[in-house]
């Protein structure tokens, strides 16, 4: 199969897995917002910087190194399959040993038993990284989906019974453990993929070489992103950090829905071709304009219709969350580039460059959350649509001169993208503030969509949006493919 064809075919399995996965997943969350309260989130929210800390140090950017790597020999995947076992084992320990300082930072007794059994996944979840990243770099995502979507069922009715029995927070817990454990079965069983018992220093050497940036760089990342997290729950306390934790993770199914199948699927076609600076540029260029075609409309019709989505699907309890989760829409707008412009350095070996970057920007973006505390969590909030622009000009300064793309040159081939989500969402605001009053939260979601959805591609077709009518391609070969 030709590396074209294989890309589309992957985008279909990944985004059914990314599309099916988050909406199981978003109604099982759905169901636990009804039933738990936001302080059940909130301390789920205060673990996350060490979950993800941990998460990244088990990794060390070795599957990376082998999904980026034009050859892998099986002393490859046992060599990564060992030392990822032993740093998760380390990491637990470490974590077990310090969870009653983190349960003190933050004045919350309970977080040192949570962050002792949910810190269990890093084992677990290490046990499949080797075998996950062989299927990535096979492209083989049809068995990424066979794996996912089971896992997501099974662990989160078990959630949703957890919590109704009265588990509260540990029906979080236990959830998220239960799927790693289903994750890792299932790798195991479709996978044929064995480790040997052997090892070898110089391939450690090897992929650690290139890894270690992206580990390190991964971190400063994750610090920073969980660092919200850390203040809010310590300068607030966990109820408010609850409505962060949901307007957070909303707009990151949002997101997550397109643009990380399109990463999972173009990171190793990157990679393929990552010596053609023109084909590079070209294959960026169109997914950039693909991805934002897609989200841009998306966010900004989330942005409008908020209050009546949160009062319908997570019910009037959550209505804190909903200014949180509008400024968290302009965030989620930018986040696909500032990735794509992250993807083009890693795919061209400059991991030591993706680390400089991550020095020279987290330091600036820190000062601003600091900063931030001292007028609220409204300005903590705007922070990061602050830093994100900013974030978005330094890492697209390097990548364009990579493949001669700047950032003006992506602005302008988003430019018609941007009018036509202007325009619509002019006419959502209409409407809402017009008939809101008259109609049921469901009849108004339900009909802006519809009428935004319609004028949004009408207004695309008008105008030849090259994303929309590439997508016309990428559609009829899908359905070609599937008879």
């Amino acid at each position: 199969m030709q590396l074209k064809d294989k890309s589309i075919s992957g985008f279909f399995w990944v985004f059914l897995d990314q599309v099916g996965g988050q909406l199981i997943g978003f109604l099982v969350s759905i169901v636990l917002a009804r039933i738990l309260f936001p302080e059940d989130f909130g301390l789920i929210a205060m673990t996350s910087l060490f979950i993800n800390i941990g998460n990244t140090l088990m990794d060390s950017g070795l599957t990376s190194s082998l999904i980026r790597s034009k050859e892998n020999k099986q002393i490859d995947y046992a060599t990564v399959f060992y030392i990822n076992i032993t740093v998760a084992i380390l990491i637990y320990f470490l974590l077990y040993w310090t969870a009653p300082f983190v349960a003190q930072f933050y004045k919350s007794p309970i977080l040192e038993e949570i962050l002792r059994i949910y810190t269990l996944t890093f084992i677990v979840n290490a046990f499949f990284a080797v075998q996950k990243a062989i299927l990535v770099k096979r492209m083989d995502f049809k068995y990424q989906l066979l794996i996912s979507i089971p896992s997501i069922i099974i662990s989160g009715v078990l959630g949703i019974y957890l919590a109704f029995v009265g588990y509260g927070v540990w029906s979080l817990v236990y959830m998220y453990i239960f799927k790693s454990i289903i994750d890792c079965v299932l790798y195991w069983i479709l996978i044929r993929w064995r480790p040997t018992f052997e090892f070898s220093f110089p391939v450690a050497k090897y992929h650690l070489k290139y890894g270690i940036n992206i580990c390190f760089s991964s971190l400063i990342h994750v610090v920073y992103t969980d660092m919200y997290n850390l203040f809010i729950g310590r300068v607030y306390n966990s109820v408010i950090l609850g409505y962060y934790y949901r307007a957070n993770s909303t707009k990151t199914l949002i997101v997550n829905n397109l643009s990380t199948a399109l990463d999972k699927v173009l990171f190793p076609v990157f990679a393929h071709i990552q010596d053609d600076n023109e084909r590079l540029k070209h294959v960026y260029q169109r997914v950039m304009q693909q991805v934002f075609f897609w989200i841009c409309p998306v966010l900004v019709y989330f942005l409008i219709m908020a209050e009546p989505i949160f009062i319908f699907v997570f019910s009037e309890k959550w209505l804190p969350a909903v200014p949180y989760f509008q400024i968290l829409c302009l965030v989620g707008i930018l986040t696909p580039i500032q990735t794509y412009n992250v993807n083009i350095l890693k795919v061209k070996g400059r991991s030591d460059l993706v680390l400089r970057l991550e020095y020279v920007k987290k330091p600036i973006f820190i000062i601003g959350i600091i900063i931030s505390l001292n007028y609220g969590i409204m300005a903590l909030m705007w922070n990061q649509v602050i830093a994100n622009l900013i974030g978005l000009f330094i890492n697209s300064y390097y990548s364009g001169k990579m493949i001669n793309y700047t950032l003006l040159e992506q602005i302008k081939d988003l430019s018609k993208t941007i009018l036509v989500t202007i325009i619509v969402g002019l006419v959502a605001y209409f409407l809402l503030t017009t008939l809101q009053i008259s109609l049921s939260p469901i009849a108004l979601i339900l009909l802006i969509a519809l009428i935004c959805f319609c004028l949004y591609l009408g207004l695309s077709y008008i105008i030849k949006n090259p994303p929309f009518l590439e997508f016309n391609i990428i559609f009829k070969k899908l359905i070609k493919s599937r008879r």
